[in-house]
């Protein structure tokens, strides 16, 4: 790392800390990752679930990995620097003014970009928040790969993952599997935030958060998400009783097809939240590009009883609704 100056410490966390340094030699700016984690070997650190998921994520809307190091045993990424994350310029605008829609809608269209290119390599991010969404001037990146999980891989799955608050049903439930939806949920978590400056589902702890959920979209019916109910009856967790409120109320300001994608994202049930693709194409969306009625992607059927659905089921569903990517005769393809 001789090759740095560290300008100085912008971030710290519970896996490591964040520097602001400089390459002596080109003078580029650069932030660089120390895992506080020792390593024994460099195969010990290419084996990383970190290193893994970066070396296969080249993406406008992802964020830049320029090099991976060791040295004393410890583990450095390398990324091109960022202005600031999208907490941090949450917090500057509440003291000055709102987010317009327009800003919100570039933002997200970008992030959902990023998203749609990491589910389609078979990652999941698992970690979506606000402080992982890094900006500079109008272009925002997804960071922070240290929970990623490969969408192929054998439960159980960790239920102490992401965010409190932008934790989705699923693993609060302890669902013994889950996937790429979590990461849509929190996109319609984070949506909402930016609207209102308010998180929509501020938890204290593991079963207020659950209550914050249900006091928002109301609990959830047999009709919504019935495998979520034997989910919550097999840890003997009972939902609060309440009918929500309408995003409406809780957005004044926003758009109709805002307030429609929020809805859509954090559906109870997560295989009727869209995938990635299907948000970009959601009508929140529509001045953003234009898409040819060919290329659309239509929406697939869930095609059963979501509470027959068996957890090698709900993986197959996972694979082929979370992993589409374009071929390059421009159709649509799944990875089963």
């Amino acid at each position: 790392m001789e090759k740095y100056d560290m300008i100085k410490e912008i971030g710290r966390g519970a896996f490591g800390c964040v520097f602001q340094a400089r390459d002596n030699q080109s003078g580029e700016v650069v932030a660089i990752k120390r895992l506080n984690r020792k390593f024994e070997s460099w195969e010990e650190c290419l084996n990383l679930r970190e290193v893994k998921s970066l070396q296969k994520m080249h993406h406008s809307n992802i964020v830049k990995i320029k090099e991976i190091t060791q040295e004393n045993n410890f583990l450095y990424f390398v990324f091109e620097y960022m202005e600031c994350n999208l907490h941090q310029l949450m917090r500057i605008r509440t003291n000055t003014k709102p987010f317009s829609e327009t800003e919100i809608r570039n933002w997200c269209f970008q992030v959902f970009n990023g998203l749609a290119h990491m589910h389609a390599r078979g990652y999941f991010h698992r970690d979506l928040k606000p402080d992982n969404l890094l900006v500079s001037g109008n272009i925002i990146k997804i960071a922070d790969f240290g929970l990623a999980r490969e969408i192929n891989t054998s439960p159980p799955y960790s239920e102490y993952v992401g965010t409190r608050w932008y934790r989705a049903p699923e693993i609060l439930l302890a669902a013994p599997i889950y996937g790429p939806a979590v990461d849509m949920w929190a996109m319609g978590a984070i949506m909402a935030e930016l609207l209102t400056q308010d998180p929509l589902f501020a938890g204290v702890n593991q079963q207020h958060q659950m209550y914050r959920i249900c006091s928002v979209m109301g609990t959830p019916t047999e009709v919504d998400w019935a495998y979520g109910i034997e989910l919550a009856t097999d840890i003997n967790y009972q939902f609060p009783q309440l009918s929500g409120v309408s995003l409406s109320l809780l957005m004044p300001s926003a758009s109709d097809d805002a307030v429609s994608l929020i809805r859509s994202l954090c559906s109870w049930d997560p295989c009727k939240r869209p995938t990635a693709l299907e948000a970009l194409q959601h009508p929140f969306f529509r001045s953003c590009y234009y898409v040819p009625p060919a290329l659309r992607f239509k929406t697939a059927g869930v095609g059963m009883n979501p509470s027959a659905r068996s957890e090698r089921s709900l993986k197959h569903e996972y694979l082929s609704r979370f992993s589409g990517t374009l071929t390059n005769s421009g159709s649509i393809a799944c990875a089963r």
